[in-house]
């Protein structure tokens, strides 16, 4: 299997031969799996104080007053302490101890990145995902130490990859809820990865542009790869990424 190769300026500059493992027979059951052990892995710990609800002097009536004997509040009627009254505490909080991981073995998660490595050079699933343009390319390493945004810009454009960035663009918009409130305002769809040997730099000049990001290939992980388990991401390739994937 071959690769369109381009120079730093965007220019066609022929063809290369892509590694034995962009022919791995793509299996979107395991590329699912292991984005979701991923998700599950990496979700922080959430939960309420133990004491939430219990830091109250409220005590009851008892009996004879006509009332129902639930804790209330000192100089006042309102219930506390118990969790079956409004203004009581929660009867089953989230618990932070709770665990939500999902195990998935080791041949299977390497398996499914190689899957999800070769689903980047299948047209088909590319076009799948909606991106503009199709994949893999081939760069240099001189992109690797290009550290300014303009120049990045000028890469794609010259690479016919640009497209992808502007409908990632339009699609930029703000989140319903209280999202908005908890550091992610906006959902930004994901555009092109570039996939690197080493980042000299080009992590800070395309972090600027919407759904652009960059990862070192010995460390490239399913969820770069295919977001939310759907395989076939725009992806650039640098020359010394391809020799880590032989």
């Amino acid at each position: 299997m071959r690769a369109r190769l381009i120079d730093v300026e965007g220019n066609d500059a022929g063809e290369i031969e892509l590694p034995e493992i962009f022919e791995t027979d793509v299996r979107n059951d395991l590329i699912r799996r292991a984005v979701e052990s991923h998700r599950a892995n990496s979700r922080e710990p959430y939960g309420s104080d133990r004491r939430a609800g219990f830091r109250t002097s409220a005590e009851s009536w008892g009996a004879g007053r006509g009332a129902a004997m639930v804790p209330r509040i000192k100089n006042g009627r309102r219930g506390a302490l118990v969790p079956q009254t409004v203004g009581g505490r929660r009867a089953h909080p989230p618990k932070a101890d709770k665990d939500f991981s999902k195990k998935i073995n080791r041949k299977e998660r390497r398996l499914a990145i190689r899957c999800a490595v070769a689903a980047t050079a299948r047209p088909d699933l590319v076009r799948a995902r909606g991106h503009a343009a199709e994949g893999p390319v081939v760069a240099p390493d001189e992109l690797q130490s290009v550290d300014r945004t303009a120049e990045v810009r000028e890469f794609l454009k010259g690479a016919d990859l640009w497209s992808d960035v502007e409908r990632a663009k339009r699609g930029t918009g703000e989140r319903s809820g209280k999202g908005k409130l908890r550091g992610r305002r906006r959902r930004v769809p994901k555009s092109i990865l570039l996939v690197v040997g080493e980042d000299e730099g080009i992590g800070r000049g395309a972090c600027n542009l919407p759904g652009v990001e960059v990862c070192e290939a010995r460390s490239v992980g399913v969820d770069r790869l295919a977001p939310g388990g759907e395989p076939g991401r725009l992806t650039v390739y640098t020359e010394s990424a391809l020799e880590e994937f032989r």
